[in-house]
């Protein structure tokens, strides 16, 4: 009889499932909607209820289960509330286990575990140790030390997006504070940025509405602002990598997310500043664009139920 294994991914909107083999191999993927009424009280349920149909229709066994959730998870699978599921403080772990009867079940949090996917089979290949820094509407992050998610006391490793990289900043952040590496790295931070000096001369000043795409691309075409607007952006987000990398020393920096769309250009100009920042001994830590896209989340969860 077949085995499998499933590494969920749940997101806001979507929850996405893969199903793959006990060699690790992604034989399926699918996604359902997240249904987050009445507190996400339905979220695990609809969850163990996708499991169930999957394996009624292939046969075989599900032998183990991971999911990545967008909030902190100590490691017992306990979640440390989660406002965009409306979750409070419950053992995600022992809630799948009732519905499946499957013992084997690994909770992380979604960084991390994209991070973690990453690590196996994406841009961290190779490497047992890396950090890796999601760029999209915010700022994420994941450390994955010698193959294992480094979660901290509070399950709240990671959160690389607010890091203080400028103390002179006076718009606040969402978290509250001021300066935080997201205000000027995401997607919106990028955008901000942009606004905030926009010179006439720009391509920029033409567009009805700006997007991180639209920067980058002006950089790349050789627009001056659109230039100044990236080094900027290299400049925090290398001092934030040097940052790290002095207290946690990984092999590679993995960088994801919707602005790493951009590729090469992000690289370049991000590896200048963290080479200015960084001492000797990690002065060549390598840092590689993502390659797993939106299916990080799942490679991970499976990884933590498979190794």
């Amino acid at each position: 009889m077949a085995s499998y294994y499933v590494g969920v991914d749940v997101g806001g909107t979507t929850i996405k499932l893969g199903l793959f083999s006990d060699g690790g191999e992604l034989l399926e993927k699918w996604d359902i909607p997240t249904n987050a009424d009445k507190n996400g009280e339905h979220v695990i349920a609809g969850i163990a209820d996708s499991i169930e149909e999957k394996r009624a229709a292939r046969g075989g066994n599900i032998r183990g289960i991971g999911i990545g959730i967008p909030g902190p998870v100590t490691d017992d699978g306990v979640v440390l509330k989660c406002a965009n599921l409306d979750w409070g403080v419950f053992s995600v772990k022992n809630t799948l286990f009732e519905l499946t009867g499957i013992s084997n079940v690994k909770v992380g949090n979604d960084a991390n575990v994209a991070a973690l996917g990453e690590m196996w089979k994406g841009g961290g290949r190779g490497y047992d140790s890396i950090v890796m820094v999601t760029l999209g509407t915010g700022v994420g992050g994941g450390v994955i030390q010698k193959g294992k998610i480094l979660t901290g006391g509070r399950g709240a490793a990671g959160e690389i997006g607010h890091i203080k990289v400028n103390s002179a900043e006076t718009e606040r952040c969402g978290c509250g504070n001021f300066g935080c590496l997201e205000q000027y790295v995401s997607a919106t931070g990028l955008v901000r940025m942009a606004k905030a000096g926009l010179k006439q001369d720009s391509s920029l000043a033409a567009l009805a509405e700006i997007t991180a795409k639209d920067i980058f691309d002006g950089a790349a075409a050789g627009d001056s602002y659109c230039k100044e607007i990236v080094e900027c952006f290299g400049r925090y987000l290398g001092l934030a990598l040097s940052n790290i990398a002095h207290v946690v020393d990984p092999e590679a920096f993995v960088i994801g997310g919707g602005v790493s769309a951009a590729g090469e250009i992000i690289l370049d100009v991000v590896r200048k500043y963290y080479r200015e920042n960084a001492m000797y001994a990690i002065r060549d830590t390598e840092i590689h664009l993502a390659e797993l896209g939106n299916d990080a989340g799942i490679y991970g969860a499976v990884r933590m139920v498979l190794f």
